[in-house]
């Protein structure tokens, strides 16, 4: 597999078309097409305002899409890998009933049922067949709706996209979605070759078995399409002959395969056209919406998308993946294109690509801001714009790199101008509402305390006058209302560059929301300031407890996979966990070496302990107070192993400290400052990862947990 020289720009444009393609239909999701009509018109642009709806949520199209993908860099890139790991990879993001799924119950929503069988230790594909779910269960959307980012890591491959859709699909499909979501995924993997809407769907009909029914849709569809250039009448003969009133269940893959179909046939190889007759047929919007939109952007790059109106504009790249590696929920469109491109490389052989040196926020994509936005409290409002362009050749270490320009206007004293990016949920309303709506946005934040944070800044040389320059985060105080916390200040002359390093401190247990950069001037002064890259490095050196305020979000930056984790309790944290082991994790998958420490008081409990380098649900190392009189140090990962055991008579009602260092393949733990383990493990597959708390069916307090970095390293990302 040879990758195509723009595959990362591609593939950028796939994703900003996937997520465009369901914030677009998202607002109306189910509705039918008269109802969209009579009450909406047709759709060729975002509704959200309208219905008075968020435009940035969180849905089970983006996150199952950009989660079940990453089972190929948890197995180690293998192109054979099977059904059974992708169904591990569902049991160890995904959190019963509150994450990534539709959450219909048995028999009723296809992913439930088959995240049951899996839960029940039934394998993939068994847990998405037919035999064991039946018909109408199994061959419902999901399939499809899921599918784009295995295509978007097999450029021009059909054939190997159309195998890995297979694989993925069958964990809770089979039959006819298997099909339709291998027609999905062999036109996007081809369209990174191929611009012609017909030649993708011949290469796509041509990996289907001939009888099925997606493959004589597909071809009524096409023939309909040459009879008649009227979208409005194709629509008509697709409701007539394969609408919901004959295939059954709540949202059925034929229906809505053949609105796809339609289209991209009568779009004109328009993107917003296309999406315009996606979303304006009605029925599952969002996710046919969705599908068509990385098609799109794949096929015709971030042009075809820049050729209408302002898409990328309002969604500035933000996306969120809530699962139990609450590290990556707060993310964007340009982190997640990497991740893609990355394992397609990793596929074809190749090295992975690290834009300026690993950095976070590197703006290497045409276009893209990574979530930076102007804040507009009363005292920034209106005082800068944000846009992607080529740094001046004199900044740039190498030509063509690319980064934001912070467009300044009238500042003047009682003036700045605040840019930023959210690092963690960005409101308690934005929290709630994904709660009432039933995808919470279970998260952690991105940036910690201990961390150090990194940015390169430069002055446009045509400025007038120097302008002030600092970093500033915001993290959430009393009441939940955000407090900004600046760093240095440093005076920019024009033309000068300048690179921070800003050590996070404390912020008194609460989460960090945002990360930005703050111009002032103590006169009226216009101008542009450049923002190459910003990133932080280490590990944190933070102390997990309750704060010395009210408010509530510091709860929330843990992401909860307990049965019980309430705020009416005395203690900090009480757990309880009604069956099996549950984990309360924070942190992200990038800190490495460190220590975790707790208190931990067991009431009536099985097992309980702290967790370390948490990649998940089914993948961490753990120091649990365990069954029959023990203290174990056990290696989670697709099942369990015990590391090292010891007697250990620890009791009810008493509290222990329990310590776990991880560093290199070295691990050592302790409880009440005894040394009780030290163990190697040379496995490389847990060398990084967040913290838990955890809890086997029973209840459990600890009033904090704190992390310390073991070997802070300091990072290149910012180099050329």
């Amino acid at each position: 597999m040879s990758l195509p020289n723009d595959y990362t720009e591609r593939v950028y444009a796939g994703v900003l078309g996937k997520i465009i393609g369901v914030y677009l239909g998202r607002p109306f999701e189910g509705w039918t097409y008269d109802r969209i009509m009579a009450e909406l018109g047709e759709i060729w642009y975002y509704v959200h305002e309208r219905r008075n709806v968020p435009l940035i949520v969180t849905d089970d199209d983006i996150s199952g899409t950009f989660t079940f993908v990453r089972a190929l860099a948890d197995y180690g890139y293998r192109r054979d890998l099977t059904p059974a790991q992708i169904g591990q990879t569902w049991l160890n993001y995904i959190i019963e009933e509150r994450t990534i799924l539709w959450w219909g119950g048995l028999g009723n929503s296809t992913e439930h049922t088959a995240f049951l069988r899996l839960k029940q230790g039934i394998p993939a594909p068994q847990s998405g067949s037919m035999a064991l779910n039946g018909k109408v269960v199994a061959e419902q959307i999901g399939a499809q709706i899921f599918i784009d980012g295995w295509a978007m890591v097999a450029p021009g491959d059909p054939e190997l996209a159309a195998e890995l859709a297979r694989r993925a699909a069958s964990v809770s499909h089979d039959g006819e979605a298997i099909y339709g979501a291998q027609v999905v995924a062999a036109m996007e993997a081809q369209a990174f070759v191929e611009s012609d809407i017909n030649r993708l769907i011949d290469t796509a009909v041509s990996l289907i078995p001939r009888d099925s029914i997606i493959y004589r849709l597909i071809q009524d569809i096409r023939e309909w399409h040459a009879q008649e250039k009227d979208w409005r009448k194709t629509r008509e003969r697709i409701a007539a002959h394969y609408g919901y009133d004959k295939y059954g269940g709540n949202c059925h893959m034929v229906p809505n395969h053949a609105l796809i179909i339609h289209a991209l046939l009568h779009g004109e190889d328009d993107f917003q056209k296309t999406l315009m007759i996606a979303n304006t047929s009605g029925w599952d919007t969002d996710c046919n919406s969705g599908n068509v939109g990385c098609l799109m952007g794949i096929k015709n790059g971030l042009a075809g998308i820049d050729a209408g109106p302002d898409w990328r504009g309002p969604v500035a790249d933000r996306l969120y993946l809530p699962t139990a590696d609450g590290g990556r929920a707060i993310t964007d469109a340009v982190t997640e294109a990497i991740h893609l491109v990355n394992s397609g490389r990793a596929l074809a052989g190749l090295a992975p690509i690290t834009p300026k040196g690993g950095a976070r926020f590197h703006f290497s994509l045409p276009g893209s801001v990574q979530g930076f936005q102007p804040e507009t409290e009363v005292e920034s409002r209106d005082t800068v714009t944000v846009e992607n362009v080529l740094l001046p050749q004199e900044l740039a270490d190498e030509p063509g790199r690319r980064g934001l320009a912070l467009r300044y206007r009238h500042l003047a004293p009682g003036r700045v101008a605040r840019v930023s990016t959210p690092t963690f949920i960005p409101s308690l309303a934005v929290a709630e509402y994904f709660e009432r709506r039933g995808y919470a946005l279970l998260a952690s934040p991105t940036l910690y305390p201990g961390q150090t944070v990194r940015a390169a800044v430069a002055a446009d040389a045509g400025n007038a006058t120097p302008v002030r320059c600092a970093l500033y985060l915001r993290y959430y105080g009393p009441q939940d209302e955000l407090v900004l916390r600046r760093g240095p200040w440093v005076e920019l002359a024009p033309g000068a560059r300048h690179e921070f390093a800003w050590p996070v401190e404390e912020t008194d247990g609460a989460p960090i929301a945002a990360i930005g950069v703050e111009l002032s001037q103590d006169y009226r002064a216009d101008g542009t300031v450049y923002l190459d890259f910003l990133t932080w490095e280490g590990t944190p050196r933070v102390t997990f407890r309750r704060p010395d305020f009210e408010g509530s979000m510091w709860r929330r930056a843990w992401v909860n996979a307990i049965s019980v984790y309430g705020q009416r309790w005395p203690e900090a944290y009480r757990l309880i966990q009604n069956q099996g082991r549950g984990l309360l994790i924070q942190g992200t998958r990038e800190w490495q070496d460190y220590r975790v420490t707790a208190p931990l008081t067991p009431h009536m409990v099985k097992a309980t302990g702290i967790a370390a380098r948490v990649q998940g649900l089914q993948r961490y190392y753990a120091l649990l107070l365990a069954p029959e009189n023990k203290a174990r140090l056990v290696k989670v990962l697709d099942g369990e192993t015990v590391l090292a055991e010891v007697d250990f008579p620890w009791r009810y009602q008493r509290t222990y400290e329990l310590s776990l260092t991880v560093q290199g393949s070295r691990l050592e733990a302790s409880i009440d400052g005894q040394l009780l383990f030290q163990v190697q493990d040379p496995d490389p597959s847990l060398a990084s990862g967040g913290v838990a708390f955890v809890c086997e069916e029973g209840r459990v307090a600890s009033e904090w947990m704190r992390v310390e970095g073991m070997d802070v390293k300091s990072s290149s990302a910012h180099g050329g």
